[in-house]
């Protein structure tokens, strides 16, 4: 039994569906979810459906039960990723998992970034449990940086894609890619107790730039701002200051690697290149 936490989110749902692809039966693959009726289409095509609120303790052993693998997914509450996940992995042990997967950051034992903190305490709690385990840890969604966060219409219309990444590289990785990663872990054997660095083809954001400009036919050239200016531009744009001083150092951590790694672990487990960015831009152009 493969059990996937979150899995109506969208990297979840995407790795239920590469599981489903590599012909796991849909009764074998647990959908461990929050809200169990926005999972009923799962439901349809046979995953079992359970009710798992990381936030409610006491529902999180029942989930796991009879769980060979588990892949915990964590949830997008800043601040209370790393309590969820130790609730998690306390069921877990309870449960008596022979196997655990997180879905963290790349670079987690070393990032600088504010949004990493919760993912090394999760990994050192996964550590300490003595569960045998798998760290994922995935590179920077490329969609983010192509629209998906709603930044790619402005950007056209003022010419300016803005940040505080500097020159720096990011090795980033589209969902499917890394779902199909994770799907290869949970149907594969002996490989517990490894961290994997998952990231793809390097870009900067002056590529992005370019990218954009060139698939557009738009004039768009990336505009380099010190930390508390991208923060109070994004805040400008209606983007609440918390949420956007989080953008803000994400961006900044560009600067510092913590987005880059030259491991080419994904395409190895993926069995193919990883998405380049050029595709995700022309599909982000598509929704505009």
């Amino acid at each position: 039994m493969i059990t996937i936490t979150a899995a109506t989110g969208r990297l979840g749902r995407l790795v239920i569906a590469e599981l489903l692809e590599r012909g796991v039966p849909a009764g074998e693959i647990v959908a461990a979810v929050r809200s169990p009726e926005k999972a009923a289409d799962l439901a349809e095509h046979g995953v079992q459906v359970r009710h798992a609120d990381y936030d409610q303790p006491e529902t999180l052993q029942a989930a796991f039960a009879g769980t060979d693998k588990l892949l915990l997914i964590p949830s997008a509450v800043y601040g209370r990723r790393f309590p969820q996940i130790k609730n998690a992995v306390e069921a877990a042990v309870t449960a008596r998992v022979p196997l655990v997967a997180y879905a963290g950051f790349v670079n987690a034992a070393t990032s600088t970034l504010r949004l990493a903190d919760e993912h090394r305490q999760a990994e050192a709690c996964i550590r300490e449990s003595g569960l045998p385990f798998i760290f994922l840890r995935n590179g920077a969604y490329i969609e983010l940086y192509c629209g998906e966060l709603g930044d790619l219409a402005p950007a056209l219309e003022s010419g300016a894609l803005i940040g505080s990444g500097g020159n720096g590289k990011i090795s980033g990785a589209t969902r499917p890619d890394l779902a199909a990663a994770a799907a290869v872990i949970l149907t594969g054997d002996g490989l517990a107790n490894k961290a994997y660095e998952l990231g793809g083809e390097a870009f900067t954001l002056t590529d992005l730039a370019a990218e954009i400009s060139a698939q557009s036919g738009k004039p768009l050239v990336y505009q380099d701002l010190p930390v508390e200016e991208y923060a109070e531009a994004l805040t400008a744009r209606g983007v609440p200051k918390p949420f956007a001083d989080l953008l803000a150092d994400t961006s900044l951590a560009i600067t510092r690697g913590d987005w880059y790694t030259d491991s080419t672990e994904l395409q190895q487990l993926i069995g193919r290149p990883t998405t380049p960015l050029a595709n995700v831009v022309t599909a982000a152009l598509k929704t505009l």
